[in-house]
């Protein structure tokens, strides 16, 4: 299927590896020029270098912190116009709320919630402007089925939600979608570093660690980041116009509802 943005240009957020590297990755395929951003420069070097041997869309770099305006600036500054915008960010650590001071809450607030407003505030007026758009924000499962000990995440993510749900009845008619992507558990570096933890703190090895969470799971695997970046490709396209304000949960049928 031919998507229909070659030649569109996107932002992709916390692109160096994991999930934002495979919707990165997606879009170039499909001869998106791509403007890829992580805090750390020499990963983000490496991940450009292996988007542009693909020998697709073209790839930039700009190594800044989103969650920050100078960051965003420094962004804006080099490449003033998008047409897609693919917000990502790390959750925040999980813990017991009674010991999360009000800096912790805006910490997380920032990295989850704010940022990807200010960055759809800076881009979406052009979007509409031009009448084509495509805003989608990586979140998490979390927002349909809140996790005990994951409230900063629960709390921030399912604020940048409600404010999407309430954002993206206005722009639809000019030719611009805002939706969010919600991943289950996902073959990541920071997944494993999760289980290496969890086998840490239980005296357990890694890999019983791992068969555990997969013997709980409906589909017994992981999910692997190249087919959240497949969606995120669709969504992006010409043919995902009428998809509006919508929460895709890409969970493998964990989620236990409707």
């Amino acid at each position: 299927m031919d998507l229909g943005i070659a030649g569109k240009k996107a932002l992709v957020c916390g692109a160096s590896a994991g999930l934002g590297f495979a919707c990165a990755q997606a879009l170039v395929r499909e001869g998106v020029e791509v403007v890829i951003v992580a805090r750390t420069e020499a990963p983000l070097r490496e991940a450009a270098l292996a988007l542009t041997a693909l020998g697709a869309g073209a790839v930039h770099w700009v190594a800044a912190d989103v969650t920050t305006a100078e960051g965003r600036a420094r962004i804006l500054a080099a490449h003033p116009a998008f047409d897609i915008v693919v917000t990502n960010a790390g959750g925040p650590p999980p813990g017991d709320f009674r010991q999360w001071d009000r800096d912790i809450w805006l910490k997380a607030l920032d990295a989850n919630m704010l940022a990807p407003i200010e960055l759809i505030k800076a881009t979406v007026d052009g979007m509409m402007a031009r009448g084509f758009g495509r805003i989608l924000n990586i979140t998490s499962s979390a927002v349909k089925a809140p996790v005990d000990g994951l409230g900063l995440s629960n709390g921030a993510r399912s604020g940048l939600t409600g404010f999407v749900s309430g954002l993206a009845r206005s722009t639809v008619a000019r030719g611009v979608t805002i939706n969010n992507l919600l991943p289950g558990t996902f073959d990541t570096a920071r997944l494993a570093g999760n289980f290496a933890a969890q086998a840490q703190r239980e005296g357990r090895s890694v890999d019983d660690v791992r068969a555990a969470r997969l013997a709980k799971h409906p589909a017994h695997r992981l999910g692997q980041p190249s087919e959240l970046g497949a969606t995120c490709a669709f969504l992006c396209s010409v043919h995902a116009g009428y998809i509006n304000g919508q929460n895709v949960l890409l969970d493998g049928g964990s989620f236990a509802g409707v």
